[in-house]
């Protein structure tokens, strides 16, 4: 063979042997990647010619999938869509999914191992194939309060309900929130349209708020400082830190003060259950300094602020403290703000702690796996993640979210039931002066055989002339409306 030929030749086989590794990277390395992608559109049709898998809660189903008469044999339904959208998500031929219906895509479309011998069986038999089934923690009941609650207000916000002893979700909810059924029509133009008019909506409605998106926290961060306090052994309810209503931060000229700059309290100092009780900014800053920034960090990262990688199935947005460069920034992070910054479950997370003896368990979503039958083939068991603080502690911050909660005005109290809790306004936006704070009510109940915890966002929902409308006022009213289907309490 002469020199041009075996040159051709090597260079012939080079490219072959480089088309093999790229065909075994795409099929083989990369294959699980492009089935899983949602833009890949070319297995959603094929997923249409099967019947997806149903998502349910206490028998009631949130999504199904009904027969169609075009060349997409299957179309998703969702029977009362905005309420329950920020747990199914959407499932769309153009869009892809959300919610559930991405985090458990491989149930609901059939292809997850544990459904390998059902597939089998529809491969022998000639059986259409089907996807398992989704049974989800939510309560229909909670979940509708809590959501109506948020909707008939106009409020943008976010209400989550935690079982404390296990971490099951019993409520999600996220205003403004959106119907998903179009996303799920066949026609191209519905789907379309119904995605423009989503993604361009002010304020945004595809963004679930009680896991996507982080706030600071305000004052409800104080359970957090007030813990650390405890926890040191250094500090009771009874200690005494300043009333002044007014600080300088130190090493600085930049002076911080109380709610519309109010005294904490007649004296000179408060004690520890008083300032939790007024939300003393001032107080809060100070114990923060004392306690020092290691204490805090540490306490906040036992109640899972700023671990990663949460999932419920769906990613939950890290919540996190922040960077804290000096006393003046841990004296800001100390009262919830500066670079504070929790999901609203995450904050159900810390009332759910305490209210479960200082146990921090696992928040999760899908109760059960089933098979395409709806014989359970897989249930979730809760999780501890550790302790967040020890009993002791619990007990008695306990005792103090009590005399919080008997301390706040506003409506919705119910008679007969002892609520723990904390309400918090927090500043936010470049401006913060400017923009109406944030407002959150984060509780427990009953105090002494809690049952559910809660978490609820008000976003801007203050008003910095007016005392009332603060947490107490706005939030709480929707967090003791949300306790009380849990506790199946009669108005």
């Amino acid at each position: 063979m002469n020199t041009p030929v075996r040159r051709i030749a090597i260079a012939v086989m080079a490219m072959i042997l480089l088309l093999m590794a790229n065909l075994t990277y795409v099929q083989v390395v990369k294959a699980d990647d492009y089935r899983d992608d949602p833009r890949n559109q070319r297995v959603l049709l094929a997923e249409y010619s099967r019947k997806r898998g149903q998502i349910s809660a206490e028998g009631q189903v949130l999504a199904g999938s009904v027969e169609t008469d075009d060349r997409l044999r299957y179309q998703r339904q969702y029977p009362e869509g905005p309420l329950f959208a920020p747990i199914t998500g959407y499932y769309s031929v153009i869009y892809g999914s959300s919610g559930i219906e991405r985090a458990a895509d491989a149930v609901l479309n059939g292809s997850d191992d544990r459904l390998f011998g059902r597939r089998l069986s529809d491969l022998i038999t000639g059986r259409d194939p089907s996807g398992g089934n989704v049974v989800t923690t939510i309560d229909p009941d909670v979940q509708r309060i809590a959501y109506e609650q948020l909707e008939s207000r106009g409020y943008s916000g976010a209400v989550v309900a935690l079982r404390p002893q296990t971490g099951e979700i019993l409520a999600m909810a996220s205003t403004p929130s959106y119907d998903p059924n179009p996303l799920a029509s066949h026609s191209a133009e519905e789907q379309t349209a119904a995605w423009e008019e989503y993604t361009s909506a002010e304020p945004p409605v595809l963004t679930n708020r009680a896991i996507d998106e982080i706030y600071p926290p305000g004052s409800t961060f104080k359970l957090v400082i007030t813990a650390a306090a405890l926890a040191s052994g250094r500090y009771t309810p009874d200690s005494q830190l300043t009333a002044a209503p007014e600080i300088v931060l130190q090493n600085t000229s930049t002076p911080l003060e109380n709610f519309n700059g109010n005294a904490c309290g007649t004296s000179a100092t408060a004690s520890l259950r008083e300032a939790l009780q007024r939300s003393c900014n001032t107080a809060f800053a100070q114990l923060g300094a004392e306690l020092g920034e290691q204490a805090i960090r540490e306490q906040a990262e036992n109640f899972g602020i700023g671990t990663a990688d949460l999932s419920i199935p769906m990613p939950v947005a890290d919540s996190t403290i922040g960077e804290i460069e000096d006393t003046a920034a841990l004296q800001q992070s100390s009262i919830g703000q500066r670079d504070v910054a929790l999901t609203p479950l995450q904050n159900a997370m810390i009332v759910a702690a305490i209210a479960n003896d200082g146990q921090l368990m696992a928040p999760y979503l899908v109760k059960e796996i089933q098979s395409q039958e709806l014989d359970p083939i897989e249930t979730t068991e809760p999780d501890r993640l550790g302790p967040a603080i020890d009993a002791g502690v619990a007990r008695t911050l306990t005792e103090m979210m009590v005399n919080n909660e008997n301390s706040y005005s506003g409506s919705g109290k119910i008679t007969g039931v002892q609520i723990a809790a904390k309400t918090g306004t927090a500043e936010h936006g470049v401006n913060p002066k400017e923009n109406a704070p944030h407002v959150w009510y984060a509780a427990f109940a009953p105090a002494d055989d809690p049952q559910v915890a809660v978490a609820v966002l008000v976003e801007s929902g203050g008003d910095r002339s007016n005392l009332a409308a603060t947490g107490g006022q706005v939030a709480a009213p929707i967090g003791r409306a949300v306790i009380r289907e849990a506790l199946g309490q009669q108005s």
